[in-house]
């Protein structure tokens, strides 16, 4: 599998963008907050040959221009924009977290798009945790310098983190903007219940780590139960970043409920 990185402007934003390539149906794959498109090459391993994601980097994260504004809007009419652009649909739209909620209010304001929904470890509650940027480090002479000042916070997962770690003239940093950040979680608070069961017309699967500290297993099942046309898969023991602590058993999810549901190209 070769993943090729390459850029498009949309609504006068430039995005980047990985086609982890390959001669499936198209799928994209929308990150979570702090993310990159690369971090989707475990599931786009596990996903091919059947299916070539597609995963858009989106704005204020990666290489990705920051745009006029962050509000979830704005990322919903991006990645119609990509899809569209690029031809792209109707398709799968698979998201973590943030690219989660960005999926599913895709899939209810632009049906035409979606043929199918995975949604991993996003919460249609009122009141997710923002992650608080303050005092972390901007500049380090290292990179293990830089995890060492993450984790000091008390931030048990910085690889995550550090996947958007590049060096510069002053020292190594993270590539999204810290203030940006913040805004961009808080403009995602607010009850999206009715966006979530809105979108119900599309098959969806719902993935949800056991020990996630975003999703409750119970939320997760009353999300599954009051949204008709969709179902739940639960990891026991797995955290909020289920897909890349147990990327065969979600693979092996998202590849079967996609089989059933939209169909994939050989």
């Amino acid at each position: 599998m070769t993943a090729a990185r390459t850029a498009i402007t949309v609504r006068g934003t430039r995005l980047s963008f990985v086609d982890f390539g390959g001669p499936g149906a198209p799928l994209l794959a929308l990150h979570g907050h702090f993310g990159r498109a690369r971090m989707w090459f475990r599931i786009a391993a596990e996903l091919a040959p059947s299916y070539r994601v597609i995963a858009l980097e989106q704005r204020a994260h990666g290489t990705s221009e920051r745009g006029a504004d962050l509000h979830p809007d704005s990322y919903v009419a991006d990645a119609a924009a990509f899809a569209r652009k690029l031809g792209l649909g109707p398709m799968p739209v698979v998201g973590h977290s943030m690219g989660g909620v960005i999926a599913f209010r895709l899939a209810a304001v632009e049906p035409g798009l979606v043929s199918a929904l995975v949604v991993i470890d996003s919460d249609a509650s009122t009141e997710p945790p923002v992650l608080d940027l303050t005092g972390w480090p901007r500049r380090s002479d290292t990179l293990e310098e830089l995890r060492s000042g993450i984790e000091a916070l008390g931030i048990p997962v910085a690889d995550y983190f550090l996947e958007s770690a590049v060096e510069y003239e002053d020292g190594w940093g993270l590539l999204f903007d810290y203030d940006d950040m913040m805004e961009s979680q808080r403009a995602l608070l607010g009850d999206r219940w009715a966006e979530w069961l809105s979108s119900s017309a599309c098959p969806a699967l719902l993935v949800n780590g056991g020990d996630s500290m975003l999703l409750s297993t119970e939320t997760a099942r009353e999300m599954a139960r009051r949204r008709p046309n969709t179902r739940l898969a639960v990891f026991p023991g797995r955290g909020h970043w289920v897909h890349d602590e147990d990327p065969a058993g979600v693979g092996a999810a998202i590849r079967g409920f996609l089989d059933e549901t939209a169909g994939p190209v050989h």
